[in-house]
């Protein structure tokens, strides 16, 4: 059973969560970075990439930019910037977007409940990814970016979330992307202990966002085992920071797939092809977008058309019945060389905040044929866990995106 505790976070003080909440590290690359954090010196950007702080002439995995995210937190928390509760609690985090919300409980996850597959996974992750993060959390002695997971909804959690949303706010504020975020604290003894028990009823957790992060997480922890054999498994290092959301809460957002050339083909050999697998409606200059499983819009040139799986090619395999292994399995790799999506410079990934424009730009710049997918479910995302299989790459995209920089969890002494 899942072991999700409270903790003694550090957070920022009130009225300068605005200013440091920042998005999450991966979503920028090192230009958009140091963009971000121009005229922003409190922005955690600044400490999730401290490269931000070096001219290019430093690496980005240099010693010394993992050194300057170490000088950076703790010089915010010695200027009290942040500052830490006086005993460990848990936290409600509600993000609101387009008038949707959704609402996580913020704890720390066991590393033991990872290694034993409480929590599930449904990426693969990749070493260099890894031990970019592993560094940064060695470095700073903390854990500064949540991981996203996801549980069964539970009817004594909704009702402690709810009934604590009745209260203040610690925090509320809305970003520069129109996304409102409130926290409350959970400091009560009996609401605290409801809550660890309700947790310690839940037998499967899910990584919904955050496979780095957590993967690290998890080594650093086991490295640290390791250097205290004498561990008793209560140290900070046993457990990591996350935010947990009930599935009924969460929207997958479509991630879709644009590709360089058809590779080698004619556009009228390559329609022939695809409408061996899809049923083809053509929808001319206007987009219509998938509105179910099995359906995909694509389009080629100036055109649209409308995809429908046909009946010979539908799969209730966890992995291989979802809409981007069809399309992978029997349009990308077949038809247009794409072996390894994770890999070939010819395909790239269009997360589905940017709209149905973005896929539209990009086959008028860039691209023959860009694919727009029907977006995969949470169920779909927990029987792939459960199977203990594997998702293709870039099959769900999460919004919105939880703000790094409002809870940190220490997992060492500071030296």
């Amino acid at each position: 059973m899942a072991v999700i505790r409270p903790f003694q976070a550090y957070r920022p003080n009130k009225g300068l969560e605005d200013k440091i909440a920042a998005l999450p590290y991966d979503v920028y690359n090192r230009e958009e970075a140091c963009a971000a954090v121009k005229g922003n010196p409190l922005s955690f950007l600044n400490i999730d990439r401290a490269e931000t702080q070096f001219d290019e002439s430093v690496d980005t995995y240099a010693d010394e930019v993992y050194e300057k995210a170490h000088e950076l937190l703790w010089g915010m928390i010695e200027k009290g910037e942040f500052v830490q509760e006086d005993k460990p609690v848990y936290y409600i985090y509600e993000l609101t977007m387009e008038g949707r919300v959704q609402t996580g409980i913020v704890a720390c996850a066991s590393v033991d409940d990872y290694q034993n597959q409480v929590i599930k996974k449904h990426e693969n992750t990749r070493a260099d990814k890894e031990l970019d993060r592993i560094r940064h959390v060695e470095t700073c002695k903390a854990q500064t970016g949540p991981i996203f997971l996801a549980y069964r909804a539970n009817d004594v959690l909704k009702e402690i979330i709810q009934r604590t949303k009745q209260e203040q706010a610690l925090y509320d504020f809305t970003t520069e992307d129109n996304i409102t975020h409130c926290v409350w604290c959970i400091s009560g003894e009996e609401d605290v202990r409801a809550i660890e028990n309700a947790f310690a009823k839940i037998g499967q957790i899910y990584i919904a966002d955050g496979h780095h992060r957590c993967a690290s997480a998890v080594k650093v922890g086991l490295k640290k085992r390791e250097e205290n054999p004498d561990y008793t498994g209560a140290e900070e290092f046993n457990y990591f920071l996350s935010v947990l959301f009930a599935d009924e809460e969460l929207m997958i957002m479509d991630y879709n797939r644009v590709v360089k050339d058809l590779n080698g083909l004619t556009e009228a050999d390559f329609m022939t092809r695809v409408s061996e697998i899809f049923e083809l409606v053509k929808t001319d200059k206007v987009c219509t977008k998938p509105s179910a499983k099995g359906e995909v819009a694509m389009l080629v040139g100036d055109t649209w058309y409308l995809l429908k799986i046909k009946e010979a090619y539908k799969n209730e395999h966890p992995v291989d019945g979802l809409d981007v292994a069809i399309l992978q399995n029997h349009v990308l790799a077949p038809i247009l060389g794409i072996g390894d999506p994770k890999t070939d410079k010819r395909i790239d990934f269009v997360g589905g905040i940017r709209g149905m424009e973005e896929l539209e730009r990009r086959v008028r710049t860039d691209c023959a044929v860009a694919f727009a997918m029907y977006p995969t479910s949470i169920q779909e995302l927990f029987a792939v866990a459960d199977a203990g299989l594997l998702m293709p790459p870039k099959s769900t995209w999460f919004e919105p995106k939880l703000r790094s920089g409002l809870f940190i969890h220490t997992i060492d002494s500071h030296e």
